[in-house]
């Protein structure tokens, strides 16, 4: 009895908010408008749909497609089904798509017409084909369901379980290939909670879903607004013009926005044609900050800051927690704790780095079908993030890089993020990379690979004091070259293209 008195699944948040919001909108798409009960009774149909459609529990749902309140529908039937739903990036290439198909292996895929190839077997589109979905009736003895507010979700043994995976977001390839970050009711209502505290999120909040919904940073405020009772505004994909439309239309109060997006903004609203004040957000620019309400909540006086991963739902710590903190990625959520651990597991001193390890209410469940993976990642009890980390004296943290590798030299363990983040606050670096090459003394040493930036001019012993400056004495480099470019596998340095062409080696367990 006790698992089902504290059950709570994302399917129940709604069918609570259907009680005790009658009136409030729920989601917004196009033409589309949909009250809490309205949503509740869609969700209900499509659970019964898709199970009409042999999905069940621990099966995946694909969507492949721009954002739409489907994605949510989506989510909240699997949720009501214990079901596993996947966004997947659809502007992936062919081959990236196929990828996601054998590893995932769903029973049912809804795609946008022109997104994926004619005839495939489960395939179906994401209009009237969807909405037939939603026609289907299928109850325990096959007669259909009386009405839609007799819900799936209070026949109490088939209620799903909040600790099983509900969303599945396919991130970083650890291992050669993405994974997909499987994360459980649990973990999402969790996380949502903590970004609603800190976001300061009331019942009227509403949310213009114009980020892909396949990345946890857009999907993180989706729930959080599903959670407070708030409204989702969903746009197919950024389009600035619209993104003013729509604040104003629907008085939304958060986007996801920034950087150039902002500015793109700034300049489709340039003759104040749409009224932007109801959007809270941070102060960006003085055009900006005059179209907009500049938000005094702790996440947005931080500038939405802190460190975070999709396999920790979003956010696992925020600067808004911690007012003028030494380190920039600030503190914890409350509802997760974290360490900075060596290579043995244990814990390192403030002040020096060490991998972030994290375990709590908000952390996933694991990748799908990656058991090897998903006991090295939790080797110890601890969620390994990957990343690198150190705790400053005022028991904040500052986020320092992807670990990727670890030098040896003699008995200090060097990671090169934190020596490539030293030299590239050099004013003549434009990037950097750290290899460890062989020595016969210390094992290995250091040695820096540097671009600088146009007619910026700098020596090899003014980069080495600069690091010195910035890092304990001990991981500066030892060598320095200079280089028209960083090979790079994607975003980070190609580390074994530098090895080999530095003489790069001797690393530990090589």
């Amino acid at each position: 009895m006790s698992s089902i008195v504290h059950r709570l699944t994302l399917s129940d948040v709604l069918a609570d908010h259907a009680r005790s919001r009658p009136q409030a909108t729920a989601a917004v798409d196009g033409g589309v408008r949909l009250t809490y009960p309205e949503l509740d009774a869609r969700v209900t149909r499509l659970a019964n749909g898709l199970a009409s459609a042999g999905v069940g529990r621990g099966d995946r749902v694909l969507w492949l497609g721009r954002n739409s309140h489907r994605v949510l529908e989506l989510l909240l039937a699997c949720s009501r089904l214990g079901a596993i739903f996947c966004p997947a990036n659809w502007r992936q290439s062919a081959d990236e798509l196929r990828f996601v198909l054998d590893d995932l292996a769903p029973s049912l895929v809804v795609y946008e017409p022109g997104i994926t190839p004619e005839g495939a077997a489960s395939w179906i589109q994401s209009g009237d084909e969807y909405e037939s979905l939603l026609s289907s009736l299928l109850s325990r003895d096959e007669s259909p369901l009386p009405a839609a507010d007799e819900r799936m979700d209070e026949r109490a043994d088939e209620r799903a379980d909040d600790t099983l995976p509900v969303l599945a977001l396919y991130t970083a390839a650890f291992d050669g290939r993405p994974g997909a970050a499987l994360l459980s009711d649990a973990a999402l209502i969790a996380h949502s909670a903590s970004l609603l505290h800190v976001r300061q999120m009331e019942p009227d909040f509403a949310f213009l879903n114009n980020g892909p919904l396949f990345h946890v940073g857009t999907m993180m405020f989706t729930l959080a607004t599903l959670l407070a009772g708030g409204k989702n505004v969903f746009i197919p994909a950024f389009d600035p013009e619209e993104v003013c439309r729509l604040i104003d239309a629907e008085k939304c109060t958060q986007a996801f926005l920034f950087g150039q997006m902002i500015d793109s903004v700034v300049a489709a609203n340039a003759g104040g044609e749409y009224d932007l004040t109801s959007l809270r957000f941070i102060s960006h620019s003085p055009e900006w900050d005059e179209m907009t309400t500049v938000d005094d909540s702790p996440w947005c006086r931080s500038k939405m800051g802190g460190y975070g991963q999709t396999e920790v739902g979003g956010m696992l710590t925020f600067l808004g927690l911690a007012p003028a903190a030494a380190g920039f990625a600030g503190r914890p959520s409350p509802l997760v704790q974290v360490r900075l651990l060596d290579p043995d597991g244990s814990e390192v001193a403030p002040g020096e780095v060490g991998e972030i390890c994290a375990r709590g209410k908000s952390i996933f469940s694991g990748y799908f079908n990656r058991p090897e993976l998903n006991e090295a990642k939790t080797r110890g009890g601890w969620h390994h993030t990957g990343d690198l980390g150190r705790r400053e004296p005022d028991g904040t943290l500052t986020f320092i890089g992807p670990r990727l590798r670890m030098i040896k030299s003699g008995n200090e363990n060097i990671y090169p993020a934190e020596v490539e983040r030293a030299l590239k606050s050099h004013p003549a670096v434009a990037d950097a990379a750290v290899i460890g090459v062989p020595d016969e003394r210390w094992r290995q040493t250091v040695k820096a690979v540097v671009v600088l930036r146009e007619g910026a001019e700098a020596t090899a012993d003014d980069l080495v004091e600069h690091v010195r400056g910035q890092i304990a004495s001990y991981k500066r480099p030892r060598h320095v070259e200079f280089a028209a470019s960083i090979p790079k596998k994607g975003f980070t340095p190609d580390y074994d293209a530098l090895d080999a062409a530095y003489g790069g080696g001797a690393y530990p367990g090589a």
